[in-house]
Order: structure tokens, then C-alpha cells, then sequence
């Protein structure tokens, strides 16, 4: 493996968590192993991996940045992730409270809602 593809594996292990990279590596197969490559040397090799902004910052971009676009499927990814990156609940909601006024109250709203449904999963958690 590449460089770029180590550096990603470890920033990836390091927001998402081993068990949640763990699981996305056993569910990996022949058909998907490309795409998975892509986003750990791209995403996580290189966008994640540089240090000009923060792991929180970097958090808080990626959850607004789902809402706004409508990709609701990983919000709750990314709630679990704020545990390791340093995004608080109250950052998280200032977050969504700006994907209301600029990109529409019902996404923020559904963002909102996942969020809150997912910090309840988490402190329900053993």
C-alpha cells in the first residue's frame, strides 16, 4: 500500500474509531476494494490527514457540509466521530443552526434530529 493510503488508514482509525474502521474493512469485498482505497487516500490520506485546520473544525465542515447537501446517510458517522475529534453537541447544533440559514431549515432540521437521535445512542452505550 501507499504512503498516502498508511497516512489515511491511521486518520481514519483516529476520527472514526478501530471497531468502525474494523467493521468497514470485514464488510470490504473484491467489488467495493477500489472505491474504499479512493477514500482512505483521498479523504483520509489527504484532506483529513493535513493539519492547517483542526480535527474539530475539519468535523464540523464535513456534518454542515452533509446536511447542506442533503447526504443525511452519514451524519450519524460523523455525530460518533465528534467524540474523537473534539466537536461538541453545542458546536455541532451552531453548525446546523448555519446549514438553516443558508441552505434550508428542513435540512438543518433532519441533521438536528439525527443528531440528536445518535447522541442519545451514544450515551446509551456501554
Amino acid at each position: 500500500m501507499s504512503d498516502r493510503f498508511e497516512q489515511g488508514m491511521a486518520t481514519r482509525r483516529s476520527v472514526l474509531g478501530d471497531a468502525h474502521v474494523d467493521r468497514a474493512e470485514a464488510n470490504k469485498s473484491a467489488f467495493d476494494a477500489p472505491f474504499q482505497t479512493l477514500i482512505t487516500e483521498s479523504a483520509w490520506g489527504t484532506v483529513w490527514s493535513d493539519d492547517t485546520i483542526s480535527k474539530r473544525d475539519r468535523s464540523l465542515l464535513t456534518l454542515a457540509l452533509l446536511a447542506a447537501t442533503g447526504n443525511f446517510e452519514e451524519i450519524p458517522m460523523h455525530i460518533r466521530a465528534t467524540a474523537n475529534t473534539g466537536a461538541t453537541p453545542q458546536d455541532v447544533l451552531q453548525a446546523f443552526m448555519h446549514v438553516a440559514i443558508y441552505a434550508g431549515v428542513p435540512k438543518a432540521n433532519h441533521a438536528i434530529r439525527l443528531a440528536k437521535q445518535t447522541y442519545a445512542e451514544m450515551e446509551d452505550a456501554p
